[in-house]
């Protein structure tokens, strides 16, 4: 007879093999975000701001899938850092703008080797 349990064992589930290849990714990434002193989140919000120069919080969270939880102590921690600025939006005060700065742009110099390295 089947155990009615068995569905839940771990190497049953779809999202274990998925999580773990995620953490194995970015532990991957480590020696070459460190160099940057970025971390993984820090560094996919510093390609999108790479690529789009200014964009709201909520645009930012989407893209990312991050909640604001886990965004605003990170864009804090980059702001801390110069990498970028947050300020009201101009055209709805509710919201808030991030904007890569000039040093975050001279990062992207020093990031450029990572997907290389990376092997991408």
């Amino acid at each position: 007879m089947e155990d009615k349990y068995e569905s839940l064992r771990l190497e049953k589930q779809l999202c274990f093999p998925l999580y773990a290849c995620a953490k194995e990714v970015v532990r991957r990434y480590k020696p070459f975000l460190d160099q940057l002193d970025l971390t993984y989140t820090q560094y996919i919000v510093m390609m999108v701001m790479w690529e789009k120069k200014s964009v709201n919080v909520k645009e930012l969270g989407e893209s990312l899938y991050l909640d604001s939880g886990t965004l605003t102590p990170l864009l804090k921690r980059l702001e801390k850092k110069g990498l970028i600025t947050r300020e009201r939006s101009k055209s709805d005060e509710r919201a808030l703008d991030v904007n890569i700065t000039e040093e975050g742009e001279k990062m992207r110099d020093l990031a450029v080797s990572v997907p290389r390295e990376m092997g991408g």
